[in-house]
This record gives structure tokens, C-alpha cells and sequence, in this order.
């Protein structure tokens, strides 16, 4: 074989081998964060708050527990550039909260909520480390309970609106990505409604003690949420 074939052959070597080397270095999905628009869904848990206050800030209510609960969504993204993605992120979630009153009798209730939330959120991540890239999370939204129901011993408003922050890290994979999240978000609306300002229904005097005590709910919760995109 001639010296020009054998150094032809070399430099195909070393070409590949460089070509190679850089998409292990890359990873899996390689261009999966070049998408102008893709689409995915999160499953997650969450576990709901409230932020109490009461008459004369009197802590005779508190939350006794916080209950873990389930959470779907559907998640639309946006490409804006390098390191920004604006996204949608409608979800239904299931949950409930308990009060606990320091009550002659202490007593606690069970409220039960199924917000359907819609977030826009703006997502800004960090440079990718190979099957890794680490991200930060900000958005807002409103929310509809689907669960309000005027026989509740505390009967909340249906609509709020809210922030949210968390952080995530992108898990890259061969077909698809996996994104753990973890966020928190806080309502701005006071979805306390008053004894003397609600269709009380089968509510009596008895039970109206659970309500006086109170005279503003805001809510909060904590969601981990596992996004396959």
C-alpha cells in the first residue's frame, strides 16, 4: 500500500475517532434541546398548605399534617434561546389539608381539594454536562378547585391565583428525557369564605365553630414532579 493511501487512512481514523468522542461526550438526544416546540406529561406528588390567620391571631387553627397527594399534567414548551424555555403546564391535582382547633374539645377536619391549575412558567438551565443539565424555575397561574362544595364545614373560593419557583435537573436518556422538579407555590387570594357570607346549606350553629375562628386562608403546596419529555 502507498505512504499517500496510508495517510489518507490515518486521517480517517483520526476524523472518526474525534467524531466519536464528541457525541459520547454530548450524550443521549444530542439536539433534543435544539427543539423549537416539543410537548411531554408529568406525573408528581404534592402535599397542600394553608397560611392561617385567625381573630386577634389567636393559634388556636393550624394545619396538623400534611397529606401527600397526586398530580397529572401535560407540559407544552418553547424554545426562546440557549438557556431560556418558556412553558405551559396544565395539571389536575388531588389532596386534601387538615385543621386541627385547640378547642375546649380539640376537633380536626379534613378539606378536601382538586385544583386544576395553568402555570406559565419561564425555565432557565444551565450549560448540559453530558447526560446532565441542572435548571431553575419561575412562573405564575390560576387555579380552580373542583372540589368546592357549600356543605364543608370551611368552604373555600374556587378561584386562585399564585407564584411558583423550584428547581429540576434534565436526565437525558435514549428516547426520551427525564426531568425531576421540585417546586412551591404560594397563593396571593384569600379563598376564605366567611360563615356570614356563604350559602351555608345544611350547615348548622353547631358546626359553625370551625369557621368564626377564622379570617383569612392563603394557599401553599409542595409538588415533586417527574416530567418525561
Amino acid at each position: 500500500m502507498s505512504l499517500h493511501k496510508l495517510k489518507i487512512i490515518f486521517f480517517l481514523l483520526l476524523f472518526s475517532n474525534g467524531f466519536i468522542s464528541n457525541s459520547i461526550a454530548q450524550g443521549n438526544l444530542s439536539y433534543a434541546d435544539e427543539r423549537f416546540l416539543h410537548f411531554g406529561y408529568s406525573l408528581g406528588l404534592n402535599m397542600m398548605d394553608f397560611g392561617i390567620k385567625t381573630l386577634n391571631n389567636a393559634d388556636n387553627v393550624r394545619v396538623s399534617t400534611l397529606k401527600p397527594g397526586f398530580s397529572v399534567g401535560v407540559i407544552t414548551d418553547l424554545r426562546l434561546n440557549r438557556y431560556l424555555n418558556l412553558r405551559f403546564n396544565p395539571t389536575l391535582n388531588f389532596g386534601e389539608r387538615e385543621l386541627s382547633y385547640n378547642f375546649k374539645d380539640s376537633a380536626t377536619i379534613s378539606i378536601q381539594s382538586i385544583p386544576i391549575c395553568f402555570p406559565i412558567y419561564l425555565k432557565y438551565s444551565a450549560e448540559r454536562k453530558g447526560n446532565f443539565r441542572p435548571y431553575l424555575l419561575w412562573g405564575a397561574g390560576i387555579a380552580i378547585d373542583l372540589a368546592t362544595n357549600k356543605e364543608n364545614l370551611v368552604l373555600l373560593k374556587p378561584f386562585d391565583y399564585y407564584t411558583e419557583f423550584g428547581v429540576g435537573c434534565d436526565l437525558y436518556f435514549s428516547f426520551f428525557k427525564l426531568c425531576p422538579e421540585l417546586k412551591y407555590s404560594i397563593g396571593f387570594n384569600d379563598i376564605f369564605v366567611p360563615v356570614n357570607k356563604r350559602d351555608a346549606g345544611n350547615l348548622g350553629p353547631i358546626n359553625e365553630k370551625y369557621s368564626s375562628p377564622l379570617t383569612k386562608l392563603t394557599s401553599h403546596m409542595l409538588t415533586l414532579a417527574f416530567n418525561f419529555e
